[in-house]
């Protein structure tokens, strides 16, 4: 008797599936991505390439964001770049960028594309110089490319280095702070994991000082009005992730706000809405439109932190935006923080943020959630965190309305630098 095996193909359920195919396209990219670097580099040296990698060809200055909101990091520093006649190209993710519709005589700005596409370009670039405030550079997809010499990182908040997903800033050649405190983080990181010396310039905060300068002529205007009605605003601004406020509270925080009476905005993190879809979809959902609470997504945080009353938040930097630069009171959450994914997770000393919080505003208990209107009001006419505020900024925000030029003299000066020194491409760090 013959006995027949019938072989029947496993079942994958459609989000496997979907995972799986993810996975492979993502595997297939990156091979397409190593061997189209490979390929240029290689006509490169063998001499196809001379005509278009050559030192005249080079963009002098890069400047690259990832993401429109990163505009008003950079709309200062351009500004003054402008002004120093260094030619400049400004290469952004996002199509709707508004440095697309700035008009500059030297500076030059185009949208490369989103995801790999943009990665893609940026891995080959051609270039003296690349400005950015994007992360884990030579870490994931983004890569250094060999035709780039000098790559140069300025944060997009005024607080702790090491507060970067884990090997954020290795792979730069220099930093730009605005702290002691900031540099001393970074040399233990190099330390403890053996690295070169980065270089390191204290430049200021350049986005900061223009919201200081807007405050100023926003409150020299005729038409400016302070509020001094008992009917106050109140800015929900939490961080993203599992330590974040709305993470943690949710819509028992919301409801707490609510019931006080008060305006009710919640800006949350724009990473919240990739990496927190679910729960994002869910508030929205539930306190939408009539609801009493504005949600508010605006790529300029100007007007939304100019018209609230008190902030409360978490961790995130933008709480030192507000309480530093608007000169109001904070309340914060008292979460622990994970520091596992952070480059923070590597010293043992704590946060310079989790250190200088009690120092500016009022941690929030789950108890003062019963009685949320009081909490507030105490907050709001209390002036015990006048001089706290003093020393966060003294502490963290150093040339305070120097912060473009400072950033631009430092990006010309290496520029001239590097130029003089006369290193060809050959010459350059090669993307690891």
């Amino acid at each position: 008797m013959f006995s027949f095996h019938i072989i029947t193909p496993a079942y994958i359920d459609p989000g496997t599936g979907g995972m799986i195919f993810s996975v492979l396209f993502g595997l297939f990219g990156s091979v397409m991505l190593f061997i189209r670097a490979y390929w240029v580099k290689l006509k490169y040296r063998i001499g196809v390439g001379k005509l278009e990698k050559t030192m005249d060809e080079r963009i002098p200055v890069v400047i690259f964001s990832d993401h429109k909101r990163y505009w008003n990091i950079f709309e200062p520093i351009c500004d003054r770049l402008e002004k120093k006649n260094i030619k400049c190209v400004y290469y952004t993710m996002s199509p709707d960028d508004p440095a697309l519709e700035k008009k500059y005589e030297n500076i030059t700005a185009e949208f490369i594309g989103e995801g790999n596409r943009a990665f893609a370009k940026m891995n080959l670039v051609n270039a003296v110089i690349v400005l950015s405030t994007t992360p884990s550079l030579d870490v994931f997809q983004w890569k250094r490319s060999g035709n780039a010499q000098y790559y140069i990182h300025i944060p997009h908040a005024s607080s702790d280095i090491t507060l970067y997903r884990m090997f954020g800033i290795d792979f730069y050649d220099a930093i730009l702070l605005s702290g002691d405190y900031q540099k001393d983080q970074i040399r233990e990181l190099e330390r403890l994991r053996n690295e070169p010396a980065k270089d390191i310039e204290i430049v200021g905060i350049p986005y900061m000082d223009v919201m200081a300068e807007r405050i100023k002529k926003a409150k020299d205007d005729p038409g400016f009005k302070k509020n001094t009605s008992d009917k106050k605003t109140v800015l929900l601004a939490p961080s993203w992730g599992k330590s974040g406020a709305l993470s943690m509270y949710g819509e028992k925080l919301i409801d707490a706000l609510l019931k006080t009476g008060y305006d009710v905005i919640i800006r949350p993190h724009p990473q919240s809405f990739a990496s927190e879809k679910e729960l994002m979809d869910k508030l929205m959902n539930k306190y939408g439109e009539g609801s009493g609470v504005t949600w508010n997504r605006d790529n300029d945080n100007f007007d939304v932190l100019m018209k609230s009353d008190i902030m409360i938040s978490d961790f995130s930097g933008v709480i030192f935006d507000f309480t530093l630069v608007y000169d109001k009171p904070v309340i914060y959450t008292g979460a622990e923080m994970d520091k596992a994914p952070y480059d923070a997770s590597w010293i043992d000393d704590d946060l310079w943020t989790i250190k200088i919080l009690p120092s500016i505003g009022r941690k929030l208990e789950k108890s003062d959630l019963d009685d949320m209107k009081k909490v507030i009001d105490e907050c709001l006419e209390c002036n015990e965190y006048s001089e706290g505020r003093d020393r966060a900024r003294r502490e963290t925000w150093a040339h305070f309305g120097e912060g473009a030029e400072r950033t631009a003299e430092y990006v010309v000066s290496k520029y001239n630098e590097l130029v003089s020194a006369g290193d060809k491409p050959s010459d350059m760090k090669e993307s690891a």
